[in-house]
């Protein structure tokens, strides 16, 4: 299914892609390990994040990729789904992520990058190196049902490169995660959240179906999709408080608005 039955894509500069219907609640997380030196808060345990799955599917929820989330509501049937990512492909996702998602019958979005497949997470100027998924961790991922996308080649802050690199990070990095998983590659994760017009028109134009941020603003839309942070601190109750607070704080783009 093209992206055209699930949004409206309106190309020209100063324009963005409006979602349609109510706000797309997606939540943000990276790494599940146990692992008590974690200085960005970027961990979350396989324990917590069992405690949070279990919350999901007690209210009636469910957790799918952002793919599966963008078909569904194209359908009208998207009530009850929330659309779950995992940023910077940690190699834990498949030792202690992917049993929990199986286990409560949700898939999950993980972002991953093509330039650093098998390294670690050296961006990170502090805390423990992680390692990430390996070819054929990204594989076993990609067979179990959960949707491969990029973070780029190398996790950089795209806002801040010239043009070769910025078209390498973004075309590039699909091309190659589409080799590696014989896919196509529907989405794309702006490293560190950070987006200006420039990047969020490479993302559209290197074909990719939507874009997912943080909080982009008056960007907003399906090439940049608000996420929310979901970390080792959110029990049960707190998830519930977030959700009802991203009904308020979030709204869908209506026809007509721009960027500008």
């Amino acid at each position: 299914m093209s992206a055209r039955t699930a949004v409206q894509d309106f190309p020209g500069p100063g324009t963005r892609d409006r979602l349609s219907g109510p706000p797309a609640w997606v939540a943000m997380y990276h790494s599940v390990d146990d692992c008590p030196d974690d200085p960005y808060n970027v961990t979350v345990t396989p324990e917590r994040l069992g405690q949070q799955l279990g919350w999901l599917r007690a209210r009636g929820l469910r957790g799918v990729s952002v793919a599966e989330l963008l078909d569904a509501r194209a359908r009208g049937a998207g009530r009850g789904l929330v659309a779950l990512t995992f940023d910077d492909g940690y190699g834990d996702f498949v030792d202690h992520a992917l049993p929990l998602l199986r286990h409560h019958d949700c898939t999950a979005t993980v972002f991953v990058l093509p330039g650093r497949v098998g390294g670690d997470n050296a961006w990170d100027a502090e805390g423990p190196r992680k390692p990430l998924l390996t070819a054929q961790g990204i594989r076993t991922a990609a067979a179990a049902g959960m949707e491969i996308g990029s973070h780029g080649l190398m996790h950089v802050d795209l806002t801040r490169v010239g043009e070769p690199e910025l078209r390498a990070e973004i075309a590039g990095s699909k091309a190659r995660v589409e080799e590696l998983t014989g896919r196509q590659a529907q989405g794309f994760c702006y490293p560190y959240g950070h987006v200006d017009e420039r990047t969020v028109r490479a993302v559209r134009e290197a074909g990719y179906r939507y874009g997912c941020a943080i909080s982009p603003g008056h960007l907003t839309g399906v090439h940049a999709m608000p996420r929310v942070y979901v970390g080792q601190r959110d029990t049960p109750l707190r998830l519930e408080l977030k959700r009802r607070l991203h009904r308020v704080r979030r709204r869908a783009w209506q026809p007509g608005e721009d960027a500008r």
